[in-house]
């Protein structure tokens, strides 16, 4: 398929805004590494909530969701959580607050306010570095395959000499790729934080515009009747049992192989035993979840804010901005794949990008003009979630690396020209790692089980129990993250075949994960019960500067002694209860579109009412309370200790 020239120019323009408006602002960002990074923690946080609902509005993920609610039905609400996307709800409750209080540039540098500067802090400031690198050249490397078999579907061929074409296959995909990513590289090395953010408030508004089109257009062209005539009984209901109970052999309108194909794919990706299914995800989320963000793009996003409670509020707005608009797109999409199956499909739906259904569809359906719009659309979903992507990156090798092991006294100058050469090293990385990469869909399972299953255990201890250590968050790091590679190979050799089958079929990286926890959970136990606690002076500045609640008690006491009118975070019921409220909150959120697109108003009003209500519940008991006890703003104390005497010289905000 060609794109009209019409539609080819109004995407030309808008990348070429994108390169201006990157060069306009670079003057704000590049005074110092802080405005840089972190946009000299000045930019509002509802600029920010919709910079960080831009940058997870990526192409690839909107496909893959599309797949999931064509096969799954309303039940593919809940595949997300595999993510899992309720970690925002954890963020906006009380995590975001406790990270921003922390008042550090990177996920690293947060180590030494928790655990000192010590062997084994450098240790686990290491690790964080790694961690953060391999997610960044990984998803960078999957980013890159993804637009280029995009673009290569509707962008004349650059090469069209057939030898050429036999001996590289690729090429034209690789082509697009390399100058997609090139022209988001510009704006996003020059312009750092500022840059990226504006521009993905630009790509935001674009993309809710181009997502409610496509549900329209949808809601137009098809009516109920024929939506209904395609979906098996069981698609619109959202709620489950233990096992899934689709058949799509029952629906008659479909060719028969591509019937066939929907039931294979759902045996094949391991959730027939949904009850099961659901079970472990949720287990999985929570504990994933209650240990933070990971070092990326959220992150930055929440240390960029202007205070505790602005970061509470930003976190809080991703879920709005990001789920509605999302799925007005996703529901549209699979109404218009659905019903026009037989004539569009040509190849697997399995593929994370789509690359042949979403063509097609826009290609008979969107006219001219309007074409060319919702393309650019598209493209700003991939162009923020790279930028988004690349911008967390130096961070943690200028600030992290180069300024505290190499040249800790360069110039703010210094910093920010090598912020530009570390932005553009590790695009060519990701870059030349996405040239050997055939399978996206396996790099991302190995990245998400691998950083996530060793991630998961020293995060979480880190947060909530006062005796863990550096050495404990190291050790547990690195044999999680080791567990899962080994689990890997093993897997691949079929030595442990009882991982592909047990206890769901056909999901290694689900039937892993409680291996990965309990090994990592004991690297945690064992390092730290064999090295001494962290000082009290680190304790108990961590303990009053981010207030968290937990396993405290003796550090509480050691503060109280010494400071009387503190006062401890005793939130830990009422932040669990806005929790689950959060969850449901999030949920209306995805499911009212697809209800209101496939026009199932009964759902769609049931979901509206849930939302208000719990929309209230939050308000009063969640957004009311910001910070209320605590004051607003990190809570600075500087504490003195002569053998065992403790003094705090300084207490303020």
């Amino acid at each position: 398929m060609q794109l009209n020239l019409i539609d080819i120019s109004i995407i030309a323009l808008y990348l070429i805004a994108n390169i201006i408006l990157g060069f306009w602002i670079s003057k704000r960002a590049s005074k110092d590494i802080n405005s840089y990074f972190l946009g000299g923690n000045t930019l509002p946080w509802w600029i920010l909530g919709i910079s960080n609902a831009s940058g997870m509005f990526d192409i690839a993920g909107t496909m893959l969701l599309v797949y999931w609610l064509a096969v799954y039905g309303l039940k593919s609400m809940w595949l997300p959580w595999v993510w899992p996307v309720f970690n925002q709800v954890f963020l906006m409750v009380y995590l975001s607050s406790w990270l921003r209080r922390s008042n550090v540039m990177t996920g690293a540098e947060w180590i030494k306010t928790r655990f000192g500067t010590g062997k084994g802090a450098a240790l686990s400031h290491i690790v964080v570095i790694i961690f953060a690198l391999i997610g960044v050249i990984g998803f960078l490397s999957y980013g890159f395959k993804g637009i280029g078999k995009f673009a290569v579907a509707f962008l004349p061929p650059l090469i069209t000499n057939p030898d050429t074409l036999l001996k590289y296959p690729q090429i034209n995909t690789n082509l697009y790729a390399l100058i997609l990513m090139a022209i988001t590289t510009i704006y996003v090395v020059k312009g750092g934080m500022f840059s990226v953010v504006i521009t993905e408030v630009l790509q935001y508004g674009i993309l809710t515009i181009s997502s409610i089109a496509i549900g329209i257009i949808a809601m137009f062209h098809v009516s109920p009747d024929v939506v209904n005539s395609v979906l098996p009984a069981g698609w619109k209901n959202i709620f489950f049992s233990w096992n899934l109970n689709l058949d799509w052999s029952t629906i008659h309108s479909v060719a028969s192989s591509k019937v066939t194909a929907f039931n294979q794919w759902i045996a094949s990706d391991g959730y027939s035993l949904f009850g099961l299914f659901f079970g472990m995800v949720l287990f999985k989320g929570i504990f994933i979840s209650a240990a933070g963000p990971a070092p990326n793009y959220d992150m930055q996003r929440i240390l960029s804010t202007k205070s505790p409670k602005e970061a509470a509020k930003m976190s809080s707005l991703v879920s709005v901005v990001l789920n509605p608009p999302r799925y007005f797109m996703i529901a549209g999409l699979t109404i218009l794949a659905l019903t026009n199956f037989n004539t569009l499909y040509n190849g697997s739906l399995t593929k994370p990008d789509f690359e042949t259904i979403l063509p097609q569809v826009l290609a008979h359906y969107v006219p001219v003009g309007l074409l060319g719009f919702l393309m650019a659309g598209l493209i700003a979903a991939f162009m923020s979630n790279f930028a988004a992507t690349v911008n967390a990156a130096p961070a943690y090798i200028v600030n992290d690396i180069y300024k505290r092991y190499i040249n800790p006294n360069a110039s703010p100058k210094k910093y920010v020209n090598m912020s530009y050469l570390t932005s553009v090293l590790v695009v060519i990385v990701g870059i030349s790692v996405g040239f050997f990469i055939e399978s996206i869909n396996q790099v991302v399972l190995w990245l998400a089980s691998a950083l996530w299953g060793g991630y998961t255990a020293a995060n979480i201890l880190k947060w909530y129990w006062w005796r863990f250590n550096g050495y404990g968050y190291f050790w547990g790091m690195v044999s999680g993250i080791m567990t899962c590679l080994v689990l890997l190979i093993l897997d691949y050799f079929n030595f442990i075949p009882f991982i592909h089958s047990w206890p769901l079929a056909n999901n290694d990286s689900m039937n892993s994960f409680p291996i990965i926890l309990v090994i990592s959970i004991i690297g945690c136990i064992i390092a730290t019960f064999m090295n001494p606690p962290e000082s009290d002076e680190v304790l108990m500045k961590f303990y009053t500067t981010v207030r968290p609640w937990g396993f405290w008690k003796p550090i509480r006491e050691k503060v109280l002694q010494v400071n009387p009118a503190f006062v401890a975070n005793k939130d830990f019921k009422k932040d669990m209860f806005n929790v689950v409220t959060g969850i449901i909150w999030q949920i209306t959120l995805m499911a009212a579109p697809v209800f209101l697109v496939f026009r199932v108003y009964s759902s769609f009003f049931i979901s509206a009412a849930i939302l208000i209500v719990t929309s209230i519940i939050l308000k009063f008991n969640w957004w009311d309370k910001l910070e209320s006890a605590y004051g607003d703003g990190p809570h600075k104390i500087k504490i003195k200790i002569s053998d065992s005497d403790l003094q705090i010289i300084e207490d303020s905000k």
